[in-house]
């Protein structure tokens, strides 16, 4: 009996497993899975969620901005502090923009009727990798992306040197190949507002392209002259932005609405503002220089700051705006020289903020790749004698930067039309001291300038600076931790170390670490 009941058990069983065997695949497939994805889609969400910056990290280390409140979560860069929660911003750029990209490319690899869609991807895949390896120094990069497609999950570190000459490579062929009479990606491409034709696209983006370039040469300028010069020429020769309607930005709203799910940097500083203020150092230089663009970029609240974001008319009288100190508190700054006491009773201080109205509206767009960023580095090139013969002076192409930045202002809301600055404040301010070109001084006024139309861009401030060190700034003194200098790259998130130990340990071996603030990466040398 017991052996018959086993029998009927076990046929039971089989019977079971058979039935539940047929049909199996459909009965665990979802038919809503979307499984090809139009690869259109995937890059116009790249490209929105391109990486940007943080207000408390790069700017704060090149002293345009400052978070004073040592209150342990909002402890960071103005405390020379490494945080994991500001170390960790750029990573994410991996599963962001560079999950979409990296499949772009293996679904399009074959496709020889999106070959033009294929090399923006590749343009744009290079420009997030500049940016992972300007923060980090080595990342994963030849095996990053693989997870899902082939199953590699603690992907192994790239040299930085090494990455930044595939980068090379990459940008200077996908730019090379975009062509005119292949594929039109217009109603794909965000960057490109009422271009329609595939003539007009292409022609955006090889300036695109090769203006990349030309700031991936530069910033070899410290490491390799020599390499330098050669990438820069090759850059110039292939075409670079010329005015401002060649701007590479993001735009952030649609229809004058903020899009779902998507921030340009200003979210957090406008839902708790009476934490954040402009640096001194920075609101300093632009009173000295009588600076036009200053009452775009910050504005006085007193005396309730928590309000700024509401506020459509602060003050932003040039004599007015007082910067917060460097290397102060919101506890220490009671007994510095520059204290200015907020008497109403109001939480905050009494100096400036960035403006909420115009620079960090949540309706402003982040510039990435600019006409003014271009125009500088160009001016530089020209004083070093990098360029070829027929390119301007360094002087032409310096003045010709500062109006691009000036003019960049009418891309935000709330600024004065039709001209936030109109020509003749422009002359003004060419002429003056301190701002009118001295070949003695052509470096240092030249990056100057790059720092403060950086202002919404501290990623590419905070590079430029590492590479230039220009502007001259004197370095936090909060503590020792940055040993009298300042931050040189982010440290590599927490959960690297945890998650993937041995690939991290050895890049921080190849970097000649420790893993901290004050390790240099590549082009950054001493």
């Amino acid at each position: 009996m017991k052996k018959m009941n086993k029998l009927m058990l076990f046929s039971l069983a089989t019977l079971l497993l058979a039935s539940c065997d047929k049909n199996f695949k459909e009965i665990n497939t979802n038919p809503q899975q979307i499984k090809n994805t139009d690869a259109g889609y995937l890059f116009s969400n790249a490209l929105l969620s391109t990486p940007t910056w943080n207000w408390q990290g790069e700017s704060t280390i090149v002293q345009q901005f400052v978070l004073p409140y040592n209150q342990g979560v909002t402890l960071g860069y103005q405390f020379n502090e490494s945080v994991d929660g500001i170390n960790n911003g750029p990573f994410g750029v991996y599963t962001g923009s560079l999950k979409h990209l990296e499949h772009i490319l293996v679904q399009l690899k074959s496709d020889t009727a999106r070959t033009n869609l294929f090399n923006m991807a590749r343009i744009w895949r290079a420009y997030c990798y500049m940016y992972l390896v300007d923060h980090y120094g080595d990342v994963p990069y030849t095996e990053s992306g693989k997870a899902a497609l082939e199953g590699v999950f603690y992907p192994k570190y790239d040299k930085d040197e090494v990455i930044y000459e595939d980068l090379y490579k990459e940008i200077k062929e996908a730019t090379g190949a975009l062509n005119p009479t292949k594929d039109n990606n217009t109603r794909y491409d965000i960057f490109t507002p009422g271009i329609t034709s595939t003539a007009g696209e292409v022609a955006f983006w090889k300036k695109l392209g090769y203006s990349l370039l030309f700031r991936l040469g530069m910033r070899y300028s410290k490491l390799d002259a020599n390499k330098a010069k050669a990438i820069v020429q090759e850059a110039y020769n292939g075409g670079l932005i010329q005015s401002n309607n060649d701007n590479v930005y993001i735009r952030y709203n649609n229809n004058g609405a903020p899009i779902t799910g998507y921030s340009n940097g200003a979210g957090g500083i406008r839902t708790s503002s009476y934490f954040y203020y402009a640096a001194k150092p920075f609101v300093d230089k632009l009173k000295s220089f009588g600076d036009p663009r200053l009452k775009y970029y910050v504005a006085n609240y007193y005396p309730d700051m928590r309000t700024a974001p509401s506020v459509t008319n602060p003050d932003t009288t040039t004599a007015n705006q007082f910067g917060f100190p460097v290397g102060e508190s919101d506890a220490t700054i009671v007994t510095s020289p520059f204290y200015r006491p907020n008497n109403s009773g109001k939480e905050g201080q009494n100096y400036s903020q960035v403006n909420y109205n115009t620079i960090a509206n949540a309706l402003a767009p982040v510039m990435l790749i600019t006409n003014a960023q271009t125009k500088f580095l160009l001016a530089e090139a020209a004083f070093r004698g990098w360029l070829p013969a027929g390119a301007q002076t360094a002087q032409q192409y310096y003045e010709a930067g500062v109006r691009a930045s000036m003019d960049e202002l009418n891309f935000y809301p709330n600024v004065l039309k039709p001209a936030a600055i109109p020509t003749t404040l422009q002359d003004a301010y060419l002429a003056q001291s301190g701002v009118a070109w001295n070949p003695a001084k052509a470096l240092e006024l030249i990056n100057t300038q790059y720092w403060i139309a950086n202002f919404n861009n501290g990623y590419e401030a905070w590079s430029n600076f590492r590479r230039t060190g220009y502007p001259v700034l004197t370095p936090n003194s909060w503590n020792t931790s940055l040993n009298g200098g300042f931050i040189r790259r982010f440290a590599y998130p927490l959960r690297e170390r945890d998650l993937n130990y041995a690939h991290y340990a050895e890049a921080v071996a190849s970097l000649g670490g420790p893993d901290n603030l004050t390790t240099r990466i590549f082009w950054d040398t001493p």
